[in-house]
């Protein structure tokens, strides 16, 4: 579990330090979620991201990670899962660095990307809503927080290196939890 945290915490805390402006939510593919809705209902977290092309990245770095087994497991979880266009946000050397040597902190920045429990986007606008201007605070298997706050009507989650990324299609079921698809890598330093 941990070097699952490192991996999501690392690519994050790198796709923030590299990010640009978010794509709008009417460009992210939702014939995608359709599929990965539909294949959702009897996988994992794992199988609805690897029949989702938008993850081939995500699958790629949780392989390398050796995170599969545990996002495989029991749960629940909830994953922020970045796209490939979040992850193309990380400089192409940090992020063969991140794949090939360093796996433990590449499993920290995915672990900052998974949080326990299953929260749906209802679940977790509420609690938005009921924590007032300072935001949501979330805790991540890694050990991590994430703040989280609502900005022109979408989901945005602050990571510690003060990064945002935004929520951009949510509740992609699973059978051992749910997805929500961010637009940015959350890096956990």
């Amino acid at each position: 579990m941990n070097k699952l945290t490192i991996a999501l915490a690392s690519a994050a805390s790198l796709a923030i330090a590299a990010c640009g402006e978010a794509p709008a939510e009417e460009d992210y593919d939702t014939t995608a979620d359709t599929t990965a809705n539909a294949e959702a209902q009897t996988g994992t977290i794992v199988e609805v991201a690897q029949g989702n092309e938008d993850f081939s990245t995500l699958v790629s770095a949780v392989t390398a990670a050796g995170l599969g087994e545990t996002l495989s497991g029991e749960g629940p979880f909830t994953v922020f899962a970045p796209t490939n266009e979040a992850f193309g946000k990380i400089d192409e050397a940090t992020l063969t660095e991140l794949t090939t040597n360093d796996t433990e902190t590449l499993g920290a920045i995915l672990q900052y990307h998974v949080v326990p429990g299953n929260v749906d986007a209802a679940t977790l606008t509420q609690a938005i809503t009921e924590a007032g201007e300072g935001g949501y605070t979330i805790d991540t298997v890694g050990g991590g927080t994430l703040t989280a706050n609502v900005v022109d009507g979408n989901v945005v989650l602050t990571d510690a290196a003060g990064g945002t990324s935004t929520v951009t299609a949510t509740d992609v079921p699973a059978s051992n939890g749910v997805i929500h698809v961010i637009d940015t890598v959350l890096m956990p330093q």
